[in-house]
């Protein structure tokens, strides 16, 4: 099969040819249709992160296709099967699994990470009946393949996570695709949302998706700070999210917040991007919540695909202005440029292409 490949860290990648996966016990070969193009790819690929650790490596870890293999152990009726899957892959049979919070699962596996990734034809979803989540009919397999990673991520960090609320003023820092979708998903459930990114075009999109208020970046993590909580009516805003990942913007949300305010990181921090210095004589003065988010169990997939059906979340409009999928050779040229390039929303590979 065809697949994206590079062989170091940094390393130009290349479309290669790679043995067809065979589907292992409980788990399933996934024929991808669309994967999307995420900023933790470019991380994985700059070698931030340790789980990577043969090369070549194939990378991408948002896909959705067609069940076109079965391993023992899972049911054939699953074979043809539209699906998408989280790419947290849990083990299905830990005591944290069973809790209900696969995201979290210590035994957790990752396409383009610890396992080769979606940019390929064919893919390999571990722990199947655990994993696999079926398209409704309607959901087009572009629009899915943002599901597993981003608008995913962005859901449980707005809904499950911060638990946002109608009228609540929510700062998202950062708008990429998680950006982006934390900014739909909490216009979505009522929230006044205001939007930071150093890009104007990434700020029009922001307004685009529900956006009130939109403050540029460049200005200074001071000025910033300022804005929102003038925005905010002075007290600070209810809750914040870096959806960027820098010790910077965890920092600037976690002073931006209203006493009892809760921060929720989802943005990566990365040991190579410094640590970040958390002012924690605030969060205990202001008993603010600082918390953690780390994609979505498959099993809180029915609430967001729900919402998607139902039209309350048009994951369409978060596909980049173009919409047009990238092929596999293009796929390696938007990788290496997005460490420098300005976000152009949610990026869709066709591996066939």
């Amino acid at each position: 099969m065809r697949a994206l490949t590079y062989d170091a860290f940094g390393a130009t990648p290349r479309v290669a040819e790679v043995p067809d996966p065979v589907a292992p016990p409980g788990g399933a070969v996934v024929r991808v249709l669309a994967s999307g193009l995420c900023r933790s790819d470019w991380h994985g690929w700059m070698g931030h992160d340790a789980d990577i650790t043969t090369f070549p490596h194939v990378p991408g870890h948002e896909l959705a296709g067609v069940v076109d293999a079965v391993g023992a152990g899972v049911d054939p009726i699953w074979v043809g099967v539209r699906v998408t899957a989280p790419f947290v892959m849990a083990c299905g049979a830990c005591a944290v699994c069973a809790s209900g919070n696969g995201q979290v699962c210590p035994r957790q596996r990752q396409p383009g990470f610890t396992d080769p990734g979606s940019f390929a034809e064919l893919v390999v979803v571990h722990a199947a009946t655990t994993n696999l989540v079926r398209l409704p009919d309607d959901l087009d397999v572009r629009a899915a393949a943002g599901l597993g990673c981003r608008v995913a991520t962005a859901y449980r960090a707005v809904a499950h996570r911060a638990r946002v609320e109608g009228g609540e003023s929510v700062l998202v820092i950062g708008c990429g695709g998680v950006g982006l979708a934390a900014v739909a998903v909490a216009r979505a459930r009522g929230a006044l949302v205001c939007a930071v990114d150093v890009s104007a075009a990434s700020l029009d999109r922001a307004l685009f998706h529900g956006a009130d208020e939109v403050v540029d970046a460049s200005l200074g993590p001071d000025r910033v700070v300022d804005a929102v909580r003038h925005w905010s009516g002075g007290a600070g805003v209810a809750v914040g999210i870096d959806a960027l990942g820098s010790p910077e913007a965890c920092r600037t949300s976690i002073r931006s917040l209203a006493r009892r305010g809760r921060h929720v990181q989802v943005g990566l921090l990365p040991p190579a991007a410094g640590r970040a210095a958390v002012p924690m004589e605030r969060v205990i003065g202001w008993e603010l919540d600082v918390l953690g988010s780390h994609g979505m169990a498959a099993a809180d997939y029915p609430a967001m695909l729900e919402d998607v059906a139902g039209g309350r979340l048009p994951l369409g409009d978060l596909l980049a202005p173009d919409a047009e999928p990238l092929g596999l050779e293009a796929a390696g040229e938007a990788l290496v440029a997005m460490g420098t390039a300005p976000s152009r929303g949610i990026l869709v590979v066709d591996p066939t292409r």
